[in-house]
């Protein structure tokens, strides 16, 4: 008899967890930095543009800021390169160029960049000899 009123008991006290106003607070505590941890990364994400890596047969050559929400873009899909506008709404061909720009190879291995002087930046803070044989090297 006393399991069965032992049991009951704590199944009255599991559902008497909610009427606590410091279990309720806690719980909604909690909930607000889930979301708050969901819309940093989000921001984070939108902020450092991270995007799916091309497949190669499309790139950016070069873009340029023309207003608050307008991008003009060169594009180059295999040889040919196009100009397009970009705004919030809609994204315009503007012409095919004749004379195409020169890609650096810097702008095709972007994330490739960044991974290399985030490495080497991270390098010189933990062991600063490391940092001064890169330079000696560049």
């Amino acid at each position: 008899m006393l399991p069965l009123l032992f049991s009951f008991t704590t199944r009255a006290e599991g559902t008497q967890s909610f009427s606590n106003p410091v279990s309720v607070l806690s719980i909604f505590g909690s909930l607000l930095v889930v979301v708050g941890i969901i819309f940093s990364l989000a921001w984070l994400m939108r902020r450092f543009n991270v995007t799916h890596a091309s497949s190669g047969q499309m790139k950016v050559v070069a873009s340029m800021v023309a207003g608050t929400r307008e991008r003009i873009i060169v594009i180059q899909v295999g040889e040919e390169q196009h100009l397009i506008g970009v705004t919030a709404t809609n994204i315009n061909h503007l012409s095919k160029l004749e004379t195409p720009l020169e890609t650096n190879n810097s702008n095709e291995t972007g994330g490739a960049d960044f991974k290399q002087k985030l490495i080497k930046a991270m390098a010189g803070t933990i062991n600063p000899g490391v940092k001064g044989a890169d330079n000696e090297k560049q």
